[in-house]
């Protein structure tokens, strides 16, 4: 947000600009020059030097204090401009450059902090600079501060105390130097005190002098000397007031620890506050390669690999505490730790990173502003949410710097004196305070409103209203205060169709070796969440159903009880959770074997939307950006993830609705390619940087001249929620040509080896599970052919080899993924092949003869595949897929359609779907336009029909009495064609 100019001085404040001009004329009476060089100051110079002393004593004082070195810095022409990236960490290594006393270390680090901190406020009030460039100069002011005075005192200090050495390494040994909270993010403020933890990465002792020390002892003593370098209070103020008190056990730890006790302390011992300030862990100081190891340490403590709403609770009860030291202390007017105050949309932003940042590697950033910007581009909340919260941070933070502009003191208090209130108006940009005051409760509102959306407790509306939380009626049953026919009762009341299962349900899980085995706290969790499920199970008119798809995932997760917490934190989740269950065992099972799908169900909105094919691939390849390339494992469960993710949103749109069949098989597809798409990127990537890059046969590098072709339902658009994926690998390299890397391998063997790598990442089994089947058997040569094929060995092979039944396969195929030149030069093979002259009578007699044997083999048995005079009787089974007059049928004649004219009418080849297909024919008056839009609608319903039965995890099997009429019209139509 952008401020109001800086109000005109009023009245009251002008005695302040006065005395600081005439304190800064007599500091300046003895210095050769001085005059004329504060009359060359520009006309702006001398108004703002007027503003910023009515509105600061602490540059008032300093001006007069120090005047040659407030005129020098003047003359710089650093009061109007920016300071260059690493411009004043340069400065600060000047000023030291000489220095060889420890007393004298102090006073140069004093005083270059006081330039410092008067350049800076002094471009804060004038409006010079904004928010961000006021908090990172004092950020990277502070950063230098430490860091150089680490290093100056490191020297010494092993001068008189030996090199401490690493017992395992036998390398010299660094501190690092962590900077937490507002400096960790790059957000300190005018006043604010440094938050610091120290570590050094292994145990060992000093060597160079003649009585060692140990290492941990070194830089203790190491530490003590830094903090009094910066935090004493002398003559000349201090650098900056250091706080320790982060550190493992606080106060009354040990002042450094090594990187094993401090990954030992934080995984054993590490409370919910300490996760909530590492987020903001920074390097400050000190060695920043050994520091970048021991914040990937610590990183699994901080950022949970599942959904962690166990956060929460842990903020909402800091926030309690805060708010009881708040009453107690009369705070109300603090604008840090009041209600609406800075800590709160602080505590927004990092419950979102604590949940999600295990999973979502874009919320592991420090800076405030950027998280929230993040959150608003990711979608957890709205835009309008997030500009308010984002404009009523910045016009806080602003307000906080106004007060410790004043005097350079850490405060967060409103004023209580008339000229304080003025000069904080006045620096905001109001005429007067009542006009402030009235904006900055104007924005505490708001921040605070939206804080309780966030951290409220879901219970806290029923708790005020007087009346139970929610499920409370449920909690004697759960508890076993009631006996077995009490409870009985109470579930036949409130709707169950069979309350004696339903009881035994629930004593079953409450009695199950997954429950006892829980941990007090996970049990606590249990307690508040059953009653909550019971509550709203009845309110479903299937409740025995939900508790029986339902409790396998609570018993499921019981040991895992923050998933609980996400459901009992949201129950809008909750109530999404079990209407999905309901109507689908397949989605239940789904949740109860990857709880993470719990997270799906937070957004209503992006859960009954999902996002169309652009928007898929760009999702799926901006999470793999965010994973560091080596790290296959996260990439795989990213991969894995995305997948079961999506294939969720798909299912719970066709159950509620909102996506059509083909669109479920379109969205089925396009999360399909997006996958593969990636998944050939890695595998290339991992396999160049094996063996190098493979050849053409000009002699140029392949880019990568691989294609994966889509067979049957991938090809032909038509993805089922449990399909396999039949692929054909194929590659426009020179087999004999080897690849330009340390470990050259000819070119057949590498773009094998490439797709063995593609089916190994789809096809392993992960925590996740695997990406998808595979089945490669409709390569050339099937099973014993090669992996992967050249495109000329293809194209040999289907115009000299290939049977009929692998030019109908060959119909379906399409590039899902690779390189476009290759794509197209298997575009034209595919419509080369296809379009040959076939002699018809020998094409329909293969044709036929396979679609018997196909039936001979997969249909029904006791219909004939639906051919026996008994096949349309209720007791008969109707396979949709393979019987007579269904799925399979239809497809064989379009295939038999296609093979027969593509020749004359080359548009049969444009597409590799049915449906299409079926367009073209009548539109070339091969097939009646009644028969084919008759095809199209059986088609649609048979496979709408076996989408609900995966969906409730039956096999595609259906009463021999349904679809009598659409199954004879398909048998009318296949025998019109002379297939039978």
């Amino acid at each position: 947000m952008s401020l109001p100019p800086l109000a005109d001085l009023p009245n009251s404040l002008q005695p302040f600009a006065a005395r600081a001009e005439q304190a800064l004329h007599a500091a300046l009476a003895d210095l050769p020059a001085a005059a004329e060089r504060l009359a060359a100051w520009p006309q702006a110079r001398h108004e703002a030097f007027v503003r910023v002393c009515a509105a600061s004593d602490f540059v008032s004082e300093q001006a007069s204090r120090a005047a040659e070195t407030f005129l020098e810095l003047a003359d710089s022409g650093e009061l109007e401009r920016a300071l260059q990236s690493g411009e004043l960490r340069a400065q600060l290594v000047a000023a030291l450059a000489d220095c060889d006393d420890e007393a004298e270390l102090g006073r140069r680090l004093r005083r270059y902090r006081n330039r410092q901190q008067l350049r800076i406020i002094w471009r804060d009030i004038s409006r010079q600079a904004d928010l961000r460039e006021t908090c990172w100069d004092l950020s990277e002011l502070a950063d230098a501060c430490v860091d150089q005075a680490y290093q100056w005192l490191y020297l010494r200090h092993c001068q008189q105390f030996g090199t401490p050495i690493g017992r395992r390494s036998g390398q010299p040994q660094q501190l690092v130097i962590l900077g937490m909270g507002k400096l960790g993010a790059h957000e300190l403020n005018l006043s604010s005190d440094i938050d610091l933890i120290f570590g050094y990465p292994e145990g060992g002792e000093t060597e160079g002098v003649k009585r060692a020390l140990d290492n941990q002892e070194f830089f203790t003593r190491l530490g003590q000397r830094l903090i009094k370098a910066l935090d004493a209070l002398t003559a000349d103020g201090f650098v900056f007031r250091v706080d320790m008190r982060l550190r493992p056990y606080g106060s009354a730890g040990a002042l450094v620890l090594s990187f094993n006790a401090l990954e030992q302390y934080y995984q054993d011992q590490g409370r919910d506050w300490e996760r909530y300030a590492m987020i903001k862990a920074r390097v400050v100081g000190g060695d920043q390669q050994a520091g970048a190891h021991l914040l990937e340490m610590l990183r699994p403590f901080v950022y949970r690999r599942y959904l962690d709403f166990s956060a929460i609770e842990a903020l909402r009860a800091m926030k309690q505490l805060i708010q009881q030291e708040v009453r107690r202390k009369g705070m109300a007017d603090n604008i840090k730790l009041g209600s609406g105050g800075i800590r709160e949309v602080e505590f927004i932003a990092q419950a979102f990173q604590l949940i999600h940042g295990g999973r979502d590697l874009s919320l592991q950033q420090r800076p405030l502003l950027k998280v929230l910007n993040t959150l608003e581009g990711q979608g957890y909340l709205p835009p309008a949410v997030i500009a308010e919260l984002r404009d009523g941070y910045e016009f806080l933070r602003y307000t906080e710097h106004a007060l410790q502009a004043i005097g350079d003191r850490q405060t967060q208090m409103l004023p209580d004196n008339d000229s304080d209130c003025a000069r904080v108006a006045c620096i905001m940009g109001f005429d007067n305070w009542p006009a402030f005051h009235a904006q900055l409760m104007y924005w505490r509102g708001r921040v605070d409103w939206h804080f309780r959306q966030v951290i409220a407790d879901p219970d806290e509306d029923e708790h005020a209203a007087g009346t139970p939380c929610i499920g409370g009626e449920w909690l004697p049953l759960w508890e076993e205060a009631l006996d077995e026919e009490a409870a009985s009762r109470q579930l036949a009341d409130a709707g169950f169709a069979e309350p004696e299962v339903a009881w035994r349900r629930l004593s079953d899980l409450r009695s199950g070796p997954q429950v006892r085995a829980i941990q007090r706290l996970g049990r606590e969790r249990l307690d508040a969440f059953v009653p909550r499920l019971l509550a709203q199970a009845v309110e479903h008119d299937k409740p025995d159903l939900v508790l029986e798809r339902v409790l396998p995932l609570v018993e499921a997760v019981a040991r895992r009880s923050a998933y609980l917490v996400l459901l009992t934190e949201n129950p809008g989740a909750l109530q999404r959770l079990i209407t999905l269950c309901a109507a689908s065992p397949w989605i239940a099972e789904q949740i109860t074997r990857f709880p993470l799908l719990l997270d799906e169900l937070l957004n209503e909105g992006r859960l009954f939307k999902p996002p169309l094919a652009p928007e898929l691939a760009a999702e799926l390849r901006e999470r793999l950006t965010r994973i560091p390339e080596d790290d296959l494992e996260q990439q795989m469960e990213a991969l894995r993830h995305f997948k079961l993710a999506h294939r969720l949103r798909v299912a719970a749109s066709e159950i509620a609705g909102t996506l059509p069949l083909m669109k479920v098989s379109d969205y089925l597809t396009w999360l399909a390619e997006a996958i593969l798409d990636q998944v050939l990127a890695l595998a290339w990537r991992q396999s160049v940087a094996k063996y190098g890059t493979p050849k053409r046969g000009d002699g140029s590098l392949c880019d990568p001249d691989f294609i994966i072709v889509g067979y049957g339902k991938v090809g032909g658009l038509e993805l089922g929620h449990g399909s396999d994926l039949d692929l054909v690998f194929i590659h426009d390299g020179d087999p004999q040509a080897e690849t330009d890397g340390a470990k050259p391998i000819d070119g057949a063997q590498f773009f094998t080896r490439l797709g063995q790598r593609i089916i190994h990442l789809l096809t392993t089994q992960t925590t996740s599970g695997q990406l998808y089947e595979v089945d490669m058997r409709l390569r050339p040569s099937g099973a014993s052919g090669l992996l992967v094929s050249s495109l000329g060995a293809f194209e040999r092979y289907q115009q000299s080899e290939a049977w009929t039944w692998e030019h109908q396969a060959l119909i379906r195929a399409r590039v899902l993924v690779g390189s476009a030149g290759v794509g197209a030069a298997f575009e034209r093979v595919r419509a080369a092949v296809l379009a040959q002259p076939r002699d018809l009578p020998k094409l329909r007699g293969e044709v036929g003869e396979m679609r018997a044997k196909m039936r001979d083999n997969l249909g029904s048995p006791s219909t004939g595949a639906g051919t026996a005079a008994h096949a349309f009787e209720a007791s008969a089974p109707f396979d949709l897929k393979q019987d007579a007059g269904g799925i399979v049928d239809i497809e064989f004649m379009v295939q038999y359609a296609t093979l027969a004219w593509s020749q004359q009418h080359p548009q049969l080849l444009r597409w590799t779907d049915n449906i299409r297909i079926l367009d073209e024919l009548e539109a070339v008056g091969l097939l009646p336009g009644a028969d084919a839009r008759l095809l199209q609608e059986v088609y649609k319903a048979y496979r709408a029909a076996a989408h609900r039965l995966a969906l409730q995890k039956q096999p595609g099997v259906v009463g021999g009495d349904q679809f009598h009429a659409e199954r004879r019209a398909v048998m009318r139509i296949w025998h019109e064609l002379g297939l039978s």
